[in-house]
């Protein structure tokens, strides 16, 4: 399948069932006042229906992002949707942006102006950038697989695209949160120096696969900590999962339960989703409405509903445990050269970089001042500068 056009128009009786779920939403009685302790502050989820029903303008939204090139294409076996634009500069490098979950494509959308003419954009003397920007498997605009698949073999798709299809050599792959993970796959298992079409660069703002050793009695676990930083960084990491990841084991174990729920209320999807956001930004700064928008985390929202993906996504977290896509192989790493942008709050933290470096050749650190999970959305000069340096330094 050759890449083809595509159009985002999602039929207006589907709009207006969606719409109808909105209005009709049956609303509890509050019995406490917990604001977001015991998930989405009840406040703030009535305010964005309320904003929902009486001021979102998907066709509006639908307009604005048709102005961007959206293509659909077979990638070894399964049609992905994504966005690419090429760079009016000949000296462009190709740069996959990976998006993860709960995200979409849209994430990106004000970083691709600058990387494909930085000129235009103020910057004429930085690098420019041929950009692709695909739906995961499963989510928005691309095909669902037939079952549960894992990072490793979204990676395996996502470089037949950036390969096979659009034809690309020693592309760049960005990722956060799945796509990070997925990056990790891609620079492991369809590098450059192996192939022809291979990724030659990898930039994370997650920590995502990881190194790993044979286990004593038989299969593999993670590298242990060596240091009093690592255990401490593990430590943390422990009771971030206590406190907050609940919603990993459910979609890693029966997210089909979930699925059903969330088919039919936009307002589940909502509470859901909006409450990630929320608590997984920078809480340094503004209020979520400030830092990621109404619209566009609505936008975002909607691009898991129109699309019946909500459980196709959540997919990522059972092939994630099934297929063990956690751990790279022992002693196996990431040997293309390898960008880290650290941001202090996301919410799967870097490790010390001495760890790091146990799975990636890292050939380029640094530690932000701001920005939490949703770097591309919370702070998209600081990604966007950092891509720019670490493509400059590789050369």
């Amino acid at each position: 399948m050759s890449p083809t056009p595509f159009t985002i128009d999602v039929p207006q009786e589907k709009l207006d069932r969606i719409l109808h779920r909105v209005r009709e939403f049956p609303w509890p009685d509050e019995t406490v006042d917990s604001g977001w302790a015991l998930g989405p502050d009840p406040d703030w989820l009535r305010d964005f229906c309320r904003y929902w029903i009486e001021a979102y303008d998907w066709r509006g939204v639908e307009a604005r992002l048709n102005e961007l090139p959206h293509f659909r294409a077979e990638a070894d076996g399964l049609a992905l949707h994504y966005v690419h634009c090429r760079s009016p500069r000949p000296d462009a490098t190709p740069l996959l942006l990976v998006h993860g979950w709960p995200g979409s494509f849209i994430e990106f959308e004000d970083m691709i102006g600058p990387l494909t003419d930085p000129a235009a954009h103020g910057a004429p003397d930085a690098p420019a950038f041929h950009v692709v920007a695909p739906s995961l498997p499963g989510y928005a605009f691309s095909d669902k697989p037939p079952a549960p698949i894992g990072p490793r073999r979204m990676a395996g798709h996502i470089a037949a695209l950036m390969g096979g299809v659009l034809g690309y050599d020693g592309y760049i792959a960005q990722g956060g949160d799945w796509g990070s993970v997925i990056c990790g796959w891609i620079g492991h298992d369809h590098a450059a120096g192996d192939r022809r079409g291979g990724c030659g660069a990898v930039h994370l703002n997650m920590f995502g696969v990881r190194p790993s050793q044979e286990r004593e009695g038989g299969g593999i676990e993670p590298v242990p900590p060596q240091t009093e930083e690592e255990e401490a960084w593990r430590r943390k990491g422990e009771r971030w999962r206590m406190k907050e990841g609940g919603y990993f084991h459910v979609q890693a174990t029966k997210p089909e339960a979930l699925a059903y729920a969330m088919l039919d209320s936009p307002v589940g999807v909502a509470a859901w989703i909006g409450e990630k956001f929320r608590t997984w930004i920078d809480g340094q700064q503004a209020s979520l409405d400030r830092v990621i928008g109404r619209e566009r985390l609505l936008t975002n929202l909607m691009l898991y509903i129109v699309n019946d993906a909500f459980g196709s996504a959540s997919w990522t977290y059972y092939g994630y445990g099934q297929a063990g896509d956690s751990l790279l192989p022992p002693g196996g790493r990431v040997t293309v050269p390898t960008g880290i942008a650290n941001f202090p709050r996301e919410i799967i933290p870097f490790p010390p970089r001495p760890y790091v470096e146990k799975g990636y050749n890292v050939a380029h650190w640094t530690d932000m001042p701001r920005g939490g999970h949703f770097a591309a959305m919370e702070a998209p000069d600081l990604l966007l500068a950092d891509i720019r340096a670490f493509a400059s330094a590789i050369g």
